[in-house]
């Protein structure tokens, strides 16, 4: 296993980051926050999938006014993601949110943030510092004349180490960086870089990742990347896609690394001619019955039911005696394998039953 960073410890809400704890997963609600039906329907959907932290927008004091009132109706930490008036951020902060998100490049000016910070430090409310690429102050902003992945990122600490900077003087440590590019290797060099001045905690993330399937694959290289490196304490996978997926997407990319479980792990292959079972559909479904049985997330040490779905016995029936249960397709049956010895045959219609019904079991 490799070596993760240690960060400063931060408790948001109920959940305490860093240190070494568990890559906490988030997500943000695309609902009108002022919207509370709606925003806390949307956010108990992203409970159900795992999302352990969630983010709102709040764009106006309507928005902010609204955050108490979901905050009593959830149960994981609220963060208010706040742009432009530091009014925003004081009423959040009165309405009990957990954490604050604040853009250096556009929150105002020193008194401002002064104000922001003083409140936050007496309700014991930790600030994520977001920087973006796409809204660095003037100062920070790319020049012609220089472009390179390495210019880039050096401009996004050198934006975050000035927030920190002001926060720190104000004795306030309670303190999250992001540094968001929408191309992986800014990224990844930004947070490499920043990690080796500072130990605060890092969320993760690739902005504007894009679509479910091109932001998936963009997010997944990203933060397997800096995972791999022992970076990160909370991520979010940012897709043009319900906010749900960003959590299953989130979970998927920490079990491949075995940082965090789902509960299970499904191996299938990828078909060819020597298939002779709709493989496609049946792991299709599968997966869609994985979504709706309440898997419990846990930390690091724990292991997924392993579950191979095979199409054919070239690999198959290795695949599925190394899996905790596996079925190796044939010719319109498939073999069943539990703890690596054949118990019978199951045909194509009764694989997914089979399955699940192992699960819940285990």
């Amino acid at each position: 296993m490799f070596h993760r960073s240690k960060t400063r410890t931060i408790r948001i809400g109920n959940l305490t980051i860093g240190g070494g704890k568990p890559v906490a997963v988030q997500s943000m609600t695309n609902t009108p926050t002022r919207d509370v039906r709606a925003t806390v329907r949307q956010i108990r959907q992203l409970e159900d999938a795992g999302c352990e932290i969630v983010r709102v927008g709040v764009p106006d004091m309507e928005s902010a006014r609204a955050l108490g009132k979901i905050k009593n109706k959830i149960s994981i930490p609220l963060v208010a993601d706040i742009h432009f008036d530091h009014r925003l951020a004081l009423e959040a902060i009165s309405q009990g949110v957990d954490k604050l998100r604040i853009n250096p490049g556009n929150i105002g000016s020193r008194d401002r943030v002064e104000q922001v910070v003083v409140a936050a430090k007496k309700a014991k409310v930790p600030i994520r510092i977001g920087v973006n690429a796409g809204s660095l102050a003037a100062v920070h902003t790319r020049s012609s004349a220089e472009d390179s992945v390495a210019f880039r990122a050096k401009k996004l600490v050198a934006s975050a180490l000035e927030h920190i900077a002001i926060l720190e003087s104000f004795s306030f440590f309670d303190i999250i960086v992001s540094l968001k590019a929408s191309d992986v290797a800014t990224t990844v060099a930004a947070y490499r870089l920043l990690s080796a001045k500072k130990n605060y905690p890092l969320h993760l993330g690739i902005t504007e990742a894009g679509s479910l399937m091109r932001g998936t694959v963009k997010s997944s290289v990203g933060l397997g990347i800096l995972l791999f490196d022992g970076l990160g304490d909370t991520i979010r996978v940012s897709l043009t896609a319900d906010p749900v997926e960003e959590v299953k997407v989130a979970y998927q990319i920490l079990q491949s690394l075995g940082l965090r479980s789902t509960g299970v792990e499904v191996i299938s292959c990828p078909t060819c001619s020597r298939c002779e079972v709709d493989l496609i559909g049946i792991v299709n479904e599968l997966e869609g019955q994985l979504v709706r049985i309440n898997r419990k997330t846990t930390a690091l040490s724990s292991r997924p039911v392993k579950i191979a779905v095979m199409g054919c016995a070239v690999n198959g029936p290795g695949e599925a005696k190394e899996a905790d249960i596996g079925i190796a397709g044939a010719k319109k049956t498939g073999i069943l394998f539990k703890k690596g010895v054949a118990a019978g045959t199951v045909p194509p219609d009764q694989w997914v039953s089979t399955l699940i019904n192992f699960i819940k079991k285990k």
